[in-house]
């Protein structure tokens, strides 16, 4: 199992996994997983780990994006729709 890294190399880094996601936005995992399967949260997949690879700056931008019209009440479908 590979080390986690600190909070300055996943910082400085341009792509993350789902767990830095989750340490980096405060989210839950299982969130972060679900917006990626319903297409809300784009990715990167090296093939021959099959270890998606989340862009760090965008998918903060886009979670706080989810977060904020989530707070406003909108559903997810619409939220989608947006995206």
């Amino acid at each position: 199992m590979p080390r986690q890294r600190d909070s300055d190399a996943i910082q400085s880094s341009e792509y993350v996994t789902i767990g830095e996601l989750v340490r980096l936005t405060g989210m839950r995992y299982s969130t972060l997983k679900y917006y990626t399967e319903e297409g809300m949260l784009p990715f990167k997949q090296a093939e021959e780990k099959l270890i998606r690879r989340y862009p760090r700056e965008a998918s903060i931008k886009r979670l706080a994006l989810i977060k904020k019209l989530k707070s406003e009440n909108y559903s997810i479908s619409q939220i989608k729709e947006m995206l």
